[in-house]
């Protein structure tokens, strides 16, 4: 596993196991083949509705809690500064744990403009030692440039959509300007063209890897923190082995050469759903 140093110090391991869309009943045995397999970050969140799974495969796991990363997020409904609060208490309470070692909110959904609130009712969570660290999840940069000026913690990450057919290189620099990992959410977009691409599909075969774990390895060797997700055991330590190779600078300029800027989810600018 290779580790990254957010901007307040704390390691998170840069290959994480992500559980969108995996029903609660299922992510108990999603999480504990994850672990089993070597991952020690799992992002969840609340409106994924399957925290109390993703804290009974925690609790069952004999990884010790201090060696795990395990991130979830305040969804849309709950923002505010005292809703922010409640929900983290409810988040908790679900996942079984004392604490949390990452809590970003969800989307900065700007047309109810709370996100500056919600960020600071983070930054107390934060303070009072019940988080070790504070970010981000789709948010544009103008909506940091606002953290920046109205709050005090800088966010550790912004949690984003990004696979080879979407970038994100203006947000990469300027979060890289400031100090802020960009954390990639559809990283393999969704399992869509990405890994039918050609050229994707070619660098694999000269490595002998599959074209995910190439869509993987890209996001790691661009300094990206990444989360796949899959409940598929064989696809889940697939997804893992991709420590054991390195792309080219020529390969990677390849891969870099497919951006269409092209998204699978919402822009954040105008994702208002409550």
């Amino acid at each position: 596993m290779d580790f990254v140093t957010l901007n307040n110090g704390i390691k998170m391991p840069q290959l994480g196991f992500g559980v969108w869309q995996v029903e609660d009943d299922k992510a108990t045995a999603a999480v504990s083949k994850a672990l089993e397999v070597g991952y020690t970050s799992i992002d969840t969140a609340m409106i994924y509705k399957n925290e109390k799974g993703v804290g009974k495969a925690i609790k069952e796991s004999s990884v010790p809690r201090e060696d795990l990363f395990i991130t979830t997020k305040v969804w849309n409904t709950d923002q505010g500064f005292e809703n922010t609060l409640r929900a983290f208490d409810e988040s908790l309470d679900r996942l079984g744990l004392d604490y949390v070692d990452l809590y970003l909110i969800h989307w900065p959904t700007p047309q109810y403009d709370e996100y500056v609130d919600t960020y600071k009712a983070l930054e107390k969570l934060y303070h009072d030692g019940r988080v070790k660290a504070i970010g981000v999840c789709n948010f544009d940069i103008e909506h940091l440039e606002r953290l920046f000026a109205e709050c005090e913690v800088k966010p550790v990450l912004n949690q984003v959509e990004c696979h080879p057919y979407l970038a994100q290189n203006e947000l990469k620099d300027f979060c890289a300007k400031h100090d802020i990992f960009v954390e990639a959410w559809s990283p393999l977009d969704q399992g869509g063209e990405v890994l039918k691409d050609e050229t994707i599909k070619k660098i694999a075969d000269s490595h002998g890897k599959s074209p995910a774990q190439v869509v993987l390895r890209w996001h790691l060797q661009n300094n990206t923190i990444v989360i796949p997700k899959s409940v598929t055991p064989s696809r889940i330590e697939e997804n893992f082995n991709v420590f054991d190779f390195e792309l080219t600078t020529d390969e990677m300029d390849q891969i870099h050469k497919l951006n269409k800027n092209r998204r699978k989810g919402p822009k954040p600018s105008e994702m208002n759903v409550r």
